[in-house]
């Protein structure tokens, strides 16, 4: 997450900055990432994503980011471990969808 996306989101739920990261974030590597909750899912999931006007970059353009898009074994694997991502749709359709993205993406 970026300085300004801690911001945003610290001020969508009127905490501070650095109270927000200690709460709210852990580090991946050496960038800051969204905390999971207990099942596992993004700690702002409900149902619906709580921070939704003021998510991060790598949320508004999840799921149709370059790792999850190399191959469709990576699409299926996140399918399963995200409840926004549809398991039901067949491979042929998911990736003309990814050729699609990865093309819109490229121009």
């Amino acid at each position: 997450m970026t300085a300004n996306d801690i911001e945003k989101i610290a001020a969508y739920i009127n905490t501070d900055p650095k109270k927000f990261v200690s709460d709210y974030c852990l580090k991946s590597g050496s960038k800051l990432v969204l905390a999971q909750g207990a099942d596992g899912y993004c700690i702002f999931w409900d149902n619906l994503c709580t921070i939704h006007p003021v998510k991060p970059r790598m949320c508004k353009a999840w799921p149709f980011i370059e790792s999850v898009l190399t191959d469709i074994t990576n699409w299926r694997i996140m399918a399963n471990s995200c409840r926004g991502i549809k398991t039901d749709v067949p491979d042929n359709i998911v990736q003309e969808c990814i050729r699609s993205v990865r093309e819109h993406n490229s121009s």
